[in-house]
This record gives structure tokens, sequence and C-alpha cells, in this order.
């Protein structure tokens, strides 16, 4: 059984998350013809300002997410697991630890965005109690946009 462990992203993190989100999103950019957005990020500057938990199975950093508080929801800002680990149901377990913190935190809701050719992503978010609440042009294609309300 692997040793699992969850911390906090500091800023010495910065190039490992870049790393861990290019590789993850990397499928994505023959679908939709450009790198998603994620993968243009400024990391240096999200350790600092965003909540990033990183996962880690035997010492090696296999997911993360990323996390905005604002007053009246969370937002989750980005999911990546490294390609070797997708599909094996950890992406459900971040979006679970996501419910956890807003819970702790009082917050009555969690939002996120995802491109609407990212159908596998909609699915899961669906599948776990995501609503979609609206569709929008971005970049040539779509956005969706999708909340779930969490119980406190």
């Amino acid at each position: 059984m692997a040793s699992e462990s969850v911390r906090a992203a500091t800023p010495g993190d910065a190039s490992r998350v870049r790393a861990l989100v290019r590789s993850a999103y990397a499928k994505w950019v023959p679908l939709i013809g450009r790198e998603p957005l994620p993968m243009a990020a400024d990391y240096d500057r999200a350790v600092r300002d965003h909540e990033i938990d990183l996962f880690h199975a035997d010492g090696e950093l296999i997911a993360l997410i990323e996390l905005i508080r604002n007053p009246d929801h969370l937002f989750i800002e980005n999911v990546a697991v490294t390609p070797a680990r997708q599909g094996r149901g950890i992406g459900r377990r971040l979006l679970a630890h996501a419910e956890q913190k807003a819970r702790d935190q009082g917050v009555p809701e969690i939002r996120l965005a995802t491109n609407s050719a990212f159908e596998s992503n909609i699915r899961l978010y669906l599948s776990v109690g995501y609503r979609i609440d609206r569709h929008e042009p971005f970049m040539g294609g779509a956005a969706v946009y999708m909340s779930k309300k969490i119980r406190l």
C-alpha cells in the first residue's frame, strides 16, 4: 500500500507545480488547438495567492488542487493529476478534498470553469453533484461554468 500525504504548496514548490500541471494538461492541446490556460499560469504567484494542496504517494507528487477563497464560494482554479495516475479516482478524491475544505471554512458553494471540449471532466463533475450553470464563448470554444452547493 502506498504511503500518501497532502500538504500545502510553498513558494519553493512553484516549479514542481508548473511541471505537474503542464504534463497533466498536455493531452488537451491537440483537442483544443492551444495550451489550456493552466499550462501558462504564473505558479510563482499562484502558490503565494491561492491555496494549492499537493498530493504525494510514496514521496512522489502525483496530483494537486488549486483553490481560490471568495466570500461566498470556493473556486476550483485547477485540478491536475500526473498522466500515469489519471483514471484511478484521484480527481474524485481531489474534489472531495475541496468539499471538505469548503465545509471547514464555512463556505456554502464550490464553483469551477472548464472547457466544453473536456467532456470527461464535465462528466466527472456532474457525477459528483456539480451542475452546469452556464456556457460562454471563450477563445474560439466555450467555457462551462459549474457549481455545487455544500452542506455545512
